[in-house]
């Protein structure tokens, strides 16, 4: 999907504008402020999934839960 990037300047002199750009294209608009994102506007969509639905097909292996977990395995060590 594409972004385009505006200022926020242009957003506010035309807001309603993007809004309507955004619904109707699904496009979605990036908003900077002395040339560094800040804000995206998007369609908003619903996920009407439950969390357990959404995390279903998350966990690729648990073979041993209750195994001690070795330094190598943990990313945030690193």
């Amino acid at each position: 999907m594409n972004q385009q990037q505006i200022t926020k300047s242009q957003f506010k002199a035309k807001a309603l504008e993007y809004f309507r750009k955004v619904e109707t294209s699904g496009e979605s608009v990036v908003v900077t402020d002395r040339g560094q994102p800040t804000v995206e506007i998007r369609r908003y969509r619903s996920d009407k999934r439950t969390p357990l639905e959404r995390l279903r097909g998350s966990v690729l292996e648990f073979k041993n839960p209750t195994e001690p977990v070795a330094e190598d395995d943990w990313e945030a060590l690193a």
